[in-house]
């Protein structure tokens, strides 16, 4: 009894909660069971609203939500999962109040964690604004559907980025193995990609057309070597080419 008392006392003087109290007191086993049921509670609410039983997904999806709030507690990504679900569903059957509770409690938990330019939170923009629109609120759903948009745009721009970074990179390793044919082919790629995202200006395309012209000049191709000289003419480091000087057979 004077144990049980200490704990309590414990507890009053910490501000402890009874569900992080809980949460500490069980063990990492029961935690994965729980999750576990979680899972299965979240995967038969969506079977059940691809089937059109609205209610029933909502059932389901509220007991993923209180196991998720009690082990992962009310600021993790998969109890945004569980909401975005669950606001979704609400929003199914007509509870726009309750939709907009859900739905706004992901989008919170997504910026915090993954910010404002994740795909994620571009989910959760978009979710809004569709909310938004069935509540006959078009200025709030423009806003939303922007926002969107915006972030979308932002995330295949960077994948872009990348996709070129890595061809000119595997360009780099054929050029070393003496493969030209194969760098110039993915110099090419990456040039595309650059004059897409960046314009032929930008100092990364000016990079791609001064990689082209050095690996044309190694093999020989001068004429094209001349080109893409000068059109990397605007960089700071402008590419100086020796002479090419042609000898007549004889």
């Amino acid at each position: 009894m004077k144990y049980i008392t200490i704990i309590i006392f414990l507890m009053l003087l910490t501000g402890c909660s009874n569900k992080t109290f809980y949460n500490n007191s069980i063990s990492s086993i029961e935690k994965k069971a729980v999750l576990k049921e979680a899972d299965i509670f979240n995967n038969r609410g969506v079977e059940a609203y691809q089937k059109g039983d609205i209610k029933l997904a909502i059932l389901y999806y509220k007991k993923a939500v209180a196991r998720k709030e009690k082990i992962l507690g009310e600021k993790s990504l998969s109890t945004a999962t569980s909401y975005n679900n669950l606001g979704l569903a609400y929003k199914k059957n007509g509870e726009f109040t309750k939709a907009l509770a859900y739905i706004s409690a992901s989008l919170k938990i997504r910026e915090e964690i993954l910010g404002k330019n994740s795909s994620q939170t571009a989910q959760s923009y978009n979710n809004l604004g569709t909310l938004y629109a069935s509540m006959g609120k078009k200025k709030k759903a423009l806003k939303y559907t922007k926002k969107t948009i915006d972030i979308k745009e932002k995330i295949v721009r960077k994948e872009k980025i990348d996709t070129a970074i890595s061809y000119n990179n595997l360009a780099v390793l054929h050029e070393e193995l003496g493969e030209y044919k194969e760098a110039l082919d993915n110099y090419f790629k990456a040039l595309k990609i650059n004059e897409e995202v960046f314009g032929e200006n930008h100092i990364i395309t000016q990079n791609s057309y001064k990689n082209m012209a050095l690996l044309y000049y190694t093999m020989g191709e001068y004429k094209d070597a001349q080109r893409y000289a000068k059109l990397a003419q605007k960089i700071d480091d402008e590419i100086k080419l020796e002479p090419i000087i042609v000898e007549e057979n004889r």
